[in-house]
């Protein structure tokens, strides 16, 4: 629901522009909007985010369903300004690393990485949008601002954030699920199994793989191949760099 501000955004997420007050009269005084969506980031962590619901929010704040829509006009509101309290603020001092973009855009992704772990919630609300609120904003001003006097275009240096950023959130997601699984799996040889079942003629290079042990290298740091990947991709954007000053 939108108003004729000028911005077009719901009431909720102005306030947390602080464009407006964030409290509304009621028979409530001690509920406000930070509570609510504390109230839900909570939840979410303890439960995940199918146990969200307004109802359910209401219910652990005690009030009445009805009071929550005085501060916020529909859940969808609700999700945006809870994602935005999981990630927070990126670490200060490290927008504009003086050892280089590859180094900043390098810590900026492990820093996604480590707040997507922390809040694995998160993972569960689908990207509907670009980022439009203020901390979402601080992670892409701290991506930008690595590649500063890149020789990248304005829209080269958004791709490049895009592109991490769907990176990291993707490997979150991947060993976030492997974690929940491992008990299950803790016997479980991925490689073992498949060389049981698959056709040698059929499927050369995945046996070939198999065969030299890189499919059940358990021994490899848990996050090594995030790094293999995060560095061929800052491979690439140094190669752009390159075309972009020649």
């Amino acid at each position: 629901m939108s108003d004729d501000s000028g911005t077009g955004l719901p009431a909720s997420l102005e306030a947390a522009w602080g464009m407006r007050s964030r409290t509304s009269p009621g028979p409530k005084p001690g509920l406000t909007l930070e509570r609510i969506v504390e109230t839900a980031v909570q939840l979410a962590a303890a439960e995940g985010m199918a146990a969200v619901s307004m109802v359910r929010i209401a219910k652990e704040l005690g009030v009445s369903t009805m009071a929550l829509y005085r501060y916020v006009a529909a859940k969808d509101e609700l999700v945006d300004l809870m994602v935005d309290a999981g990630i927070g603020l990126p670490p200060t001092g490290q927008g504009d690393d003086p050892t280089g973009w590859r180094q900043g855009l390098s810590r900026w992704a492990w820093d996604y990485l480590t707040v997507l772990r922390r809040q694995s919630w998160i993972l569960q609300v689908p990207i509907t949008g670009p980022p439009i609120t203020p901390n979402q904003i601080a992670w892409l001003e701290r991506g930008l601002a690595a590649l500063r006097d890149t020789g990248l275009t304005e829209s080269e240096k958004l791709s490049v954030i895009m592109l991490l950023s769907g990176f990291v959130r993707n490997w979150a997601s991947l060993t976030v699920s492997t974690a929940q699984a491992g008990d299950q799996r803790a016997t479980f040889r991925y490689g073992s199994t498949l060389s049981k079942l698959l056709d040698e003629q059929r499927f050369p290079a995945v046996s070939a793989a198999i065969a030299a042990g890189a499919i059940d290298d358990d021994q490899d740091d848990a996050d090594a191949e995030f790094t293999f990947g995060l560095e061929r991709i800052l491979d690439g954007i140094h190669v752009l760099m390159r075309k972009r000053l020649t």
